[in-house]
């Protein structure tokens, strides 16, 4: 008799609120277990569960820095009306414009057009300088996902990205970290507004994949145990407005779920 061998499924790290407390976690099945610890010390099993309709979830960590890469993908850059890069185009987004993966996001009624960008984040686990590529992927310690909400006109009047991408609420993050350290090329992104797909993409599509935007940005910076980088959104970007509701899913790691309010 032939003994089949169950696959261990990768970790999903949370963090998630529940009758008045905050608690780390690890997704499993349709319950979250609570944790004692975190990704990057550690952490182990207590033996308390709750059913997942139960929580809320936060996000997964607080990041040390958000870097964000642009025009990774050539189908956004083509809508965006941009050359494709010839190296990838880093930019950063403030840790406090950070939001619950179901919480709001805030759209200022003085700021011209809001878009949403659904990305795939990983997050760094080991941190370095001059990282070579194929060393790059040791690095990691997992991968969410991020929505890199963009208030469009300010970006194109700045001329620099800062401002149109730190807004308060503009970096939802979560719902999980999924703790392995690649992710399957045929992996897809998928973002809707009020059920409406309107990103479709496989992060094989990216014009600079994972390990290669790790290597680069170590080459000018020191990147740290805690960072994250968001990589790109594909095309598909739109306006979201008030009212709307906002998903960006990620197989294997999760959904986010925002509402958009005033």
């Amino acid at each position: 008799m032939v003994q089949m061998i169950k696959k261990e499924q990768p970790v999903r790290f949370c963090r998630f609120w529940v009758d008045g407390h905050t608690y780390s976690g690890r997704l499993r099945g349709s319950s979250v277990d609570i944790v004692e610890g975190d990704p990057f010390s550690g952490f182990s099993s207590i033996r308390i569960s709750y059913p997942i309709e139960r929580v809320k979830f936060i996000v997964p960590f607080t990041p040390k820095k958000i870097w964000a890469i642009g025009l990774n993908y050539k189908d956004h850059a083509d809508e965006a009306h941009f050359e494709t890069p010839t190296e990838p185009l880093v930019f950063m987004k403030s840790v406090t414009a950070l939001t619950g993966p179901t919480d709001f996001i805030r759209i200022p009624d003085w700021a011209g057009v809001i878009h949403y960008e659904g990305e795939l984040a990983v997050a760094i686990g080991k941190g370095g300088r001059n990282i070579p590529e194929d060393e790059a992927l040791d690095h990691v310690i997992g991968y969410s996902v991020i929505n890199d909400v963009t208030a469009r006109e300010l970006q194109k009047k700045d001329g620099q990205w800062t401002r149109s991408k730190s807004f308060d609420t503009f970096a939802p993050f979560g719902p999980a970290l999924l703790m392995v350290k690649e992710m399957p090329q045929d992996t897809t992104i998928h973002t809707s507004v009020n059920g409406k797909i309107v990103q479709d993409a496989k992060i094989s599509q990216m014009i600079f994949p994972v390990k290669e935007l790790i290597s680069y940005i170590s080459r000018f910076a020191t990147l740290e145990a805690g960072d994250i980088i968001a990589t790109g959104t594909p095309s598909g970007v739109g306006p979201i407005r008030a009212g709307d509701i906002v998903e960006v899913d990620i197989e294997g790691i999760g959904k986010l779920r925002n509402i958009c309010t005033a």
